[in-house]
């Protein structure tokens, strides 16, 4: 899925393997990414964030709300500037509050996937989007971190051919199959599945998938 890329964290420099810095790191990613913006603007936020230090959610309650604002917006994140700002300092509160300022309590003390589920949709400003995008690059790290098929990875796997179309039972034990034969992460084969249907902007039936899919080819 190289034309399309894989993990987010991975093109942030973030290693989620890495150890629960590196998750921090991922966590405060993914509540940016949650919003409805692109993943370009996200990115870019997170790294004037991570330039000026803030590099773990706890750290956003020391920073005061016109810091946040001034600094998201140099990110490109102007148009959701004063919300996000209030939202990380709510988060921070949060997880100052219910998590000892860390993360990694999270994963520690729920350890199956509806329950961790449960709690990071309890999160100031999360919700299921934002709980899918962070857990699929989190699986086999936090042992809760087991979330179902992302529909749009089903989606564009059936359009290049990869699965039955409409099998979503073992999609993703089917995925973890083919990642293993062709040495790529499952993590990043999912991703790029999902990043490939948002690149078809909903217009998959105009493409004729398979080898001659045109974001792949780069007709589209």
């Amino acid at each position: 899925m190289t034309k399309v890329g894989g993990r987010y964290s991975t093109e942030l420099g973030i290693d989620v393997d890495g150890g629960e810095a590196q998750v921090e790191r991922w966590f405060l990613a993914a509540t940016l990414f949650g919003a409805r913006i692109s993943a370009t603007l996200a990115g870019r936020a997170f790294g004037v964030l991570a330039e000026a230090g803030l590099t773990r959610i706890a750290q956003a309650r020391q920073v005061p709300w016109d810091d946040l604002v001034a600094l998201l917006d140099q990110g490109g994140y102007a148009r959701y500037d004063f919300r996000t700002a209030t939202r990380l300092h709510a988060l921070s509160d949060t997880i100052d509050q219910r998590y000892g300022g860390r993360v990694a309590a999270i994963g520690r003390h729920f350890r199956t996937y509806p329950d961790l589920r449960e709690a990071l949709d309890a999160l100031p400003g999360w919700g299921p989007v934002t709980v899918q995008l962070f857990l699929r690059e989190l699986r086999g790290v936090w042992p809760g971190a087991h979330p179902p098929l992302d529909d749009r990875a089903v989606s564009a796997a059936s359009h290049l051919g990869l699965l039955d179309a409409g099998d979503e039972r073992g999609a993703l034990a089917d995925l973890a199959r083919l990642s293993r034969a062709g040495h790529v992460d499952v993590r990043d084969l999912e991703s790029g599945l999902v990043r490939l249907t948002l690149a078809h902007h909903g217009r998959t039936a105009d493409c004729p998938g398979g080898i001659a899919c045109t974001v792949l080819s780069g007709e589209a």
